[in-house]
């Protein structure tokens, strides 16, 4: 696995983001009392909750199996991240952010999964009564690393059509 420089920040980045992610979580963890929201604004609260599932609690009550399930799609999708972002040349710097961010966020709630079983999710937006799953900073990156994801398909096509470039 050669890297060039771009893919040597991008990955410094997702170590950051893995960092940042840790920490909050420890800090969500240590300060905030379990479902007891705190108002940080009218429509932002903190708020610590355990998530056994996937994005949404998706599958959070199906009774453990889920826990390894997710932990082995996670490894897995962070070692092809890896590989794919060793493979982008030094001019493709927006893809490697984005799958850095994703990398990044991918591990940082990987490493939740198998030290506790579950990821810690504390923030919490809501307008009234209307509230969006709590979600945390690696789930931010890896929402963020999915829109520069998109925004580098519409601002870089030629880097996505391998298909008519290899024909």
């Amino acid at each position: 696995m050669s890297l060039n420089r771009s893919n040597s920040i991008g990955l410094l980045v997702a170590i950051i983001i893995i960092a940042l992610d840790q920490w909050t979580k420890y800090l969500a963890s240590t300060q905030l009392s379990y479902g007891l929201p705190v108002e940080i604004l009218p429509v932002f609260n903190l708020t610590l909750q355990h998530n056994t599932g996937a994005a949404f609690s998706f599958l959070a009550d199906a009774g453990g199996w889920q826990r390894w399930f997710f932990t082995i799609v996670s490894a897995v999708v962070s070692a092809v991240l890896l590989v794919w972002i060793s493979r982008l040349s030094a001019d493709q710097r927006l893809m490697i952010a984005s799958l850095c961010c994703i990398l990044g966020g991918a591990i940082g709630n990987l490493w939740d999964r198998v030290a506790l079983g579950y990821v810690v999710d504390f923030i919490s937006v809501h307008y009234q009564s209307a509230y969006f799953p709590a979600f945390n900073i690696a789930d931010a990156a890896i929402t963020i690393g999915a829109a520069l994801m998109i925004l580098d398909m519409i601002i870089n096509p030629e880097h996505h059509n391998d298909d008519k470039a290899s024909k």
